[in-house]
């Protein structure tokens, strides 16, 4: 068993148990005040654990006003229709219609829940009203304080080690292109290897916001900031493969540019500022702007291919220079703690 699998399987270990514990503590408090329909607590507690720290707080929010609002339809919907049956389906027609119409879509269960209790008693006393809205209060705030057991370390870790993957594997896609320019390799697997990059990032990006939604810290969005921003350098290295597919012949110059990229392998890391790797490249090219004219059509083509390449390197810095300046304070302290840790290794 793997890291990732260890984790996912803790992850749906904690989650079991938070909910055969919550729905269990939920239905014994509710059952010590003598409400009716106790079991309901576990049931609401249930349907509102299933959600991250920050969604719960919103979800119980949305409960408790939906609550009032679902009591109001079932007073006006069965004083007025006689039949049990039609009753129901008129009340769940109007709160799916206004969860659907408000964004309130993981209400309903639990409105549904509770407007079964008004359908069987018929009972719109102040007493049966706070039973069910106890049953509501009990059912999510037992949610709200389990959902702070997470485990928020385990995961930022994880996160932190697929970042290495990232680096690693953005490494090796720049020697193969390089490699290609230097006509060491035929760049084959070029295109599949960003592809697959690409699939891990878009995973990587989930557990990220899954990690901000599920801790009150006030860093988790760098984590996010780093996979959108190797996201839009693997849409730069596609560039970048397809200028160099496009080639017929490489020009002299190539070797100079394969270089430069075999350089920029030493700085795809989180900490590296490409600051000067980006004067570099606009020294480069210079230097390519005053070689003589290329003498034949063929040349003109890959040289101006070449040019290209370059422009899709520069886009690839670029990126990482923008992630670079956009960090604040708080994202700062994590950037370098990172880099101390890492030179612990």
């Amino acid at each position: 068993m793997n890291e990732k699998q260890r984790f996912e399987l803790s992850k749906l270990l904690l989650l079991s148990a938070k909910i055969g514990v919550g729905a269990s503590v939920a239905i014994f408090i509710a059952q010590a005040l003598h409400l009716e329909y106790a079991t309901s607590a576990g049931i609401i507690t249930l349907l509102t654990l299933i959600t991250t720290k920050w969604e719960t707080l919103k979800l119980s929010f949305m409960r408790l006003v939906t609550y009032i609002i679902s009591v109001a339809f079932c007073w006006i919907i069965f004083h007025f229709i006689p039949n049990m049956w039609i009753e129901y389906g008129v009340f769940l027609f109007c709160i799916v219609l206004l969860g659907e119409v408000m964004g309130w879509r993981s209400t309903l269960s639990v409105n549904a829940v509770i407007g079964t209790h008004f359908l069987t008693t018929q009972n719109f006393t102040i007493e049966f009203l706070i039973n069910e809205l106890l049953l509501v209060v009990i059912g999510i705030v037992i949610a709200i304080l389990l959902n702070l057991i997470h485990i928020n370390n385990a995961q930022e870790n994880g996160i932190i080690q697929s970042m290495r993957y990232v680096e690693q594997h953005m490494k090796q896609i720049l020697t193969e292109l390089a490699g290609y320019l230097a006509n060491q390799s035929s760049g084959d697997s070029v295109w599949e290897d960003i592809i697959k990059l690409e699939r891990k990032l878009d995973e990587y990006l989930e557990l990220a916001y899954e990690f901000q939604n599920n801790t009150f810290q006030s860093h988790p969005e760098y984590y996010i900031n780093y996979f959108e921003m190797r996201l839009k350098q693997c849409g730069a290295l596609h560039n970048l493969h397809s200028e160099m597919r496009r080639m017929r012949n490489m020009p002299k110059q190539a070797h100079i540019v394969s270089n430069f990229i075999t350089d920029i392998t030493q700085y795809v890391t989180e900490m590296n500022d490409p600051k000067r790797q980006i004067e570099e490249l606009e020294g480069l090219l210079e230097e390519l702007r005053n070689e003589p004219l290329p003498e034949t059509h063929e040349e003109f083509e890959s040289r101006a291919e070449l040019y290209h390449v370059l422009m899709d390197m520069e886009e690839f810095l670029l990126y990482k220079k923008r992630f670079v300046e956009e960090i604040d304070e708080t994202q700062f302290r994590i950037y370098w703690k990172q880099e101390i840790e890492s030179n612990k290794e």
